[in-house]
C-alpha cells in the first residue's frame, strides 16, 4: 500500500479522534515507531491492515463505520488539497466513480509499485451500476466509504449495496 493513504488516514483519526487514538492503534498493531513516510513509500501491507484492525478496536468502531469516515475525509478534505485534477469537469456522482478505474490505472503507469484496487463496471438497467472490486487487499469496505462520499460530495442520494467481497450496486438518483 502506498504511504498517501496511510498519511490521510492518520490525518482523518487525528484531526477526528485525536492523536493520542492514533498512537495507540499503532502501538496495538505492532508499530513501534511510526515511520516517515511520503505519499510514494511502499508501506507493507500487512502493517497497514494491522492498522486499520487496530483503529477499529481503538475506535470501537466496525471496519465499515472506519471506512465511512476515511471515506468523507478523503473526497472532502485529502483529495481536495492533492487530487482536485480529477474533479475537474466532473458534475455528478456516476461521472467521477467512472472515472475511477482510469485514475487508478494511471497511478499504477506513473508510481512505481502502485497496485491500487482496479474496477470493472457493469449497468444492470440505466439507474444501476455494478462496480467490481479487483484488489488483493479485500477491503471492499472501503470502496463503499469512498462511494458514499462521492454521493455526499455531489449532492446525490447514492443507494449502495454490498453484493459481495467482490462487488457494489449503486443506484443512482
Amino acid at each position: 500500500m502506498k504511504g498517501v493513504i496511510i498519511i490521510a488516514t492518520k490525518e482523518m483519526v487525528t484531526k477526528k479522534f485525536g492523536e493520542d487514538k492514533w498512537k495507540e492503534a499503532l502501538k496495538k498493531a505492532g508499530v513501534e515507531k511510526e515511520p516517515e513516510l511520503s505519499p510514494v513509500t511502499d508501506v507493507d501491507d500487512k502493517i497497514a491492515l494491522a492498522v486499520i484492525k487496530a483503529l477499529c478496536e481503538v475506535l470501537n468502531l466496525s471496519l465499515q463505520e472506519v471506512a465511512d469516515a476515511f471515506g468523507e475525509y478523503w473526497i472532502f478534505e485529502y483529495s481536495q488539497k492533492y487530487y482536485k485534477k480529477y474533479y475537474e469537469g466532473v458534475n455528478n456522482a456516476k461521472d467521477f466513480l467512472l472515472k475511477m478505474d482510469k485514475v487508478h490505472q494511471a497511478a499504477t503507469w506513473s508510481i512505481k509499485g502502485a497496485k491500487p484496487p482496479r474496477f470493472e463496471y457493469e449497468w444492470k438497467d440505466d439507474k444501476t451500476l455494478i462496480m467490481k472490486y479487483k484488489s488483493h487487499r479485500k477491503l471492499i469496505e472501503f470502496m463503499i466509504g469512498l462511494i458514499k462520499a462521492v454521493g455526499k460530495y455531489f449532492k446525490e442520494d447514492l443507494k449502495v449495496t454490498r453484493l459481495s467481497d467482490t462487488e457494489v450496486e449503486i443506484v443512482f438518483p
